[in-house]
């Protein structure tokens, strides 16, 4: 059954079925996995909802292991670990993440469900670190566009003595260079420092089996340097019209940026360049995963959960 907002609520009327939900999710209806040993099939769960030592009542669902005699729930060891903030609270906002094309403003999620503005841009920032891809990711190969955006507002908007002026002499804004796979359709972005040769050619090595990739850029200069060490490097000249030239066009990686751009515009409204790469994962993960439906996409997020735990420190 797909997903909705409306059929989650009733699949998830307490704590305890918010549980039993995300282990649907993460173990895909087989066996729970114990996340100190490694060990699978042989746990057992503790009873129905127990009355804790204050006499209240938890709803939180463990799962004794028998072969290192530990306990464990679903949430050990995933983005979600020793949070304070209500599991179906958590469900629902990773459905909302996923679902919504243009994103979700912490504000919003702030409104929704009664957090405070930290917990919700925290929560958030979790959810991100889980969209990103597998460390290490595998290597992009065929077919690959590549091109390069600025983010940030438009400095002639600025007052007159505060007009900023970069290496370039154009603009201080955060440059972003995006690879699209024309093979697979996913995309991976990148936050630089700057668009030169060896920044590119960079970025391009982390992405690609250089080898293996046919590149196809418009004509900056600045992927020159690489070219040497791809199977092929084909471009096209925007300022004589030139758009498209048989397969070659940077066409796919315009589309990703004009939503990206139009969704930090409308929903964010501004994002530092510090926090810039969790928003670009954001965007890369419902970009690569747009032919599948929400259902699906959430599904596959919570495959990624494991491992990707972020403390509070450390997204500061």
């Amino acid at each position: 059954m797909e997903l909705s907002i409306g059929n989650i609520a009733q699949r998830i009327p307490t704590e305890w079925a918010a549980y039993e939900f995300l282990e649907e999710l993460r173990w895909a209806g087989g066996d729970p996995v114990c996340p100190h040993c490694g060990s699978a099939g042989r746990h057992y769960p503790t009873a129905k909802p127990q009355k804790t030592r204050t006499g209240a009542v938890s709803e939180r669902r463990v799962w004794d292991c028998r072969d290192c005699g530990r306990q464990f729930s679903v949430l050990v060891g995933t983005i979600m670990e020793r949070t304070k903030v209500p599991i179906r609270t958590w469900v629902f906002v990773i459905f909302e993440l996923c679902a919504s094309k243009n994103g979700v403003a912490a504000r919003e999620i702030e409104r929704k469900y009664h957090l405070t503005p930290r917990t919700a841009w925290f929560l958030l920032h979790r959810i991100r670190e889980a969209m990103r891809p597998g460390n290490p990711a595998t290597l992009f190969s065929g077919r690959v566009v590549a091109d390069e955006t600025w983010i940030g507002g438009t400095p002639k908007n600025r007052h007159a003595n505060k007009q900023p002026v970069s290496k370039q002499g154009l603009t201080d804004k955060t440059p972003v260079v995006s690879l699209v796979s024309r093979e697979t359709g996913e995309v991976r972005s990148h936050v630089v420092a700057d668009v030169t040769g060896r920044t590119l050619r960079k970025a391009l090595r982390a992405t690609t089996d250089m080898k293996a990739t046919h590149l196809y850029t418009d004509a900056a200069h600045a992927y020159w340097p690489a070219a040497r060490e791809l199977a092929s490097h084909s471009s096209v000249d925007h300022r004589s019209g030139e758009y498209v030239r048989g397969d070659v066009s940077t066409n796919q990686a315009e589309n990703y940026f004009s939503q990206l751009k139009r969704s930090i515009d409308g929903t964010h409204h501004r994002v530092s360049r510090e926090h810039l790469p969790r928003y670009l994962s954001e965007f890369d993960f419902r970009h690569s995963t747009r032919a599948v439906s929400d259902t699906i996409r959430m599904e596959t997020l919570m495959r990624q959960v494991a491992g990707r735990r972020l403390m509070y420190s450390d997204s500061r």
